[in-house]
């Protein structure tokens, strides 16, 4: 007597191969068998024909230190299907800090999550409240910075390195699966490459992962991917680039550039990168970001509540400011940025070196709509609507692809022996419904998501049970 027999369905594997038909037994959490006709007594059988029946999936670049285990914050993810997150992206993660003031960008996460003096001490946290779904955590060496620095506007001395590394040490033993950079953001702009390579010094080559928000996606970037891949060659650890993209007008079109010169490296090194959906992006509220996009949208402000969910130019004009020092009222606050263009993110998206992650903020009071579609909105607008790449491919780019990028050994396969993290789509249906308008609709087609051998979600209703695991390395 098995535990669940999901009959009949279309199996991708998410290791890239052709789809087949087949049922999935599950036993005890983990995947027993799969193949046709399995037969085999059930506890509970649901029929998945005419269904797809995928690995969970893998959200690589997420900001969810603090929603893991509030069921209302993380409900975004499950009813996408999303069954594993990746969190402290950006240089940014929850611990180790005891800060109750941290600056921008660190307020994108809840407050209500810090006061973690050690990473290990923020993982058992995480476990004894039970997450909703599984997690594997970096540590963020922006994090390191305001918990070590009072003066970050510089770089730093070698007491202070050496803090950090121990700190950054403690992480790493503890089970981090990495470490995050976000020298683009104030608080680490000063951190020199042999800074952040001294501090990372405990990370263990083919083993640890290194995920970089680098430190110029316009003009620089370039020279900002060449840094990064400085830093990840010295260290000896796989770089993730993360949320590639080209910003700004003037360099629309450069992903001829940059994919090339990436792919090259990558033959030198392990090197990939990640991406979201959208052509325009998401993070704190800055008057020079405003000024290189097309339109604003602020997503929340700290001084006027008020503004959350309006254009930024109709707030400017009604105070009788231009755009950058309307930014500068509404601050400190989060924005929603258009300044990509389509074209450049069909290329990022559609490299093989590409996983999908949706760098959603689960806390701003009007979040970006990838927050709720990013999964959907691949599989169903891209993949299957405009053909950018197979649907084996996009299974394959958030799940398969994903757990081996970050060491998860048994995940993002369907393969007896792995841990059963389903989910099951109609792959007629499954569609993105959040807009920038209206960016919390749950998307369409999401039949079941199993976390773990227990049903999470099941046609829109999410259970309330906690099935998720921290993950460690």
């Amino acid at each position: 007597m098995i535990d669940l027999l999901i009959e009949g369905g279309t199996v991708v594997d998410g290791t890239g191969a052709p789809r087949v038909l087949a049922d999935v037994a599950v036993e005890a959490g983990r995947i027993a068998a799969v193949g046709t006709g399995l037969g085999a007594e059930a506890r509970q059988r649901i029929d998945a024909r005419g269904q797809v029946v995928a690995p969970g999936f893998i959200d690589c670049h997420t900001h969810d230190d603090c929603a893991v285990t509030r069921l209302e914050s993380i409900r975004p993810k499950l009813l996408q299907g999303v069954t594993t997150v990746i969190a402290g992206n950006c240089g940014l993660s929850a611990a180790p800090l005891t800060r109750n003031d941290p600056p921008p960008p660190l307020d994108l996460l809840d407050v209500r999550g810090f006061g973690h003096a050690s990473f290990a001490g923020f993982l058992q946290a995480v476990e004894q409240a039970g997450p909703f779904v599984n997690c594997g955590f970096l540590v963020g060496h922006t994090t390191l910075r305001v918990q070590t620095m009072r003066d970050l506007n510089r770089a730093a001395d070698d007491n202070e390195i050496a803090a950090m590394r121990e700190m950054a040490k403690e992480a790493l033993d503890a089970g981090a699966l990495g470490v995050s950079l976000g020298t683009y953001y104030p608080p680490a702009a000063a951190a020199t490459a042999d800074e952040i390579v001294a501090v990372c010094r405990a990370m263990r080559p083919a083993h640890h992962v290194l995920a970089s928000h680098i430190r110029d996606e316009g003009a620089k970037i370039v020279e900002a991917i060449d840094e990064a891949l400085d830093i990840a060659g010295r260290l000896g650890v796989t770089l993730v680039i993360s949320h590639h993209k080209l910003a700004g007008f003037a360099n629309h079109g450069r992903s001829k550039e940059t994919l090339p010169h990436i792919a090259s490296a990558a033959k030198r090194g392990s090197v990939c990168m990640d991406c979201y959906p959208y052509d325009a992006s998401s993070t704190v509220l800055l008057a020079k970001s405003a000024s290189d996009a097309r339109r604003v949208i602020v997503a929340w402000s700290a001084p006027h509540p008020e503004f959350s969910g309006r254009d930024l130019d109709e707030i400017a004009a009604g105070l009788g400011l231009d755009r950058q020092a309307a930014a500068d009222v509404a601050a400190p606050g989060g924005a929603i940025y258009f300044s990509m263009d389509m074209a450049d993110v069909r290329a990022i998206a559609s490299h093989p070196l590409t996983m999908i992650g949706s760098d959603g903020l689960p806390h701003d009071r009007h979040p970006h709509p990838r927050l709720w579609g990013t999964f959907p909105r691949v599989i169903g607008r891209y993949a299957r609507d405009e053909g950018w790449f197979p649907l084996e491919q996009a299974v394959h780019k958030m799940t398969g692809m994903t757990a081996q990028r970050f060491g998860l050994k048994d995940r993002g396969r369907i393969a007896p022996g792995m841990a059963a993290d389903l989910t099951v789509f109609d792959p007629e249906r499954i569609l993105d419904a959040a807009t920038y308008e209206k960016p919390d609709q749950p998307p369409l087609g999401i039949e079941l998501v199993i976390v773990n051998g227990e049903i999470a979600v099941n046609r829109g209703e999410v259970a309330a049970t906690p099935a998720g695991q921290v993950l460690r390395r």
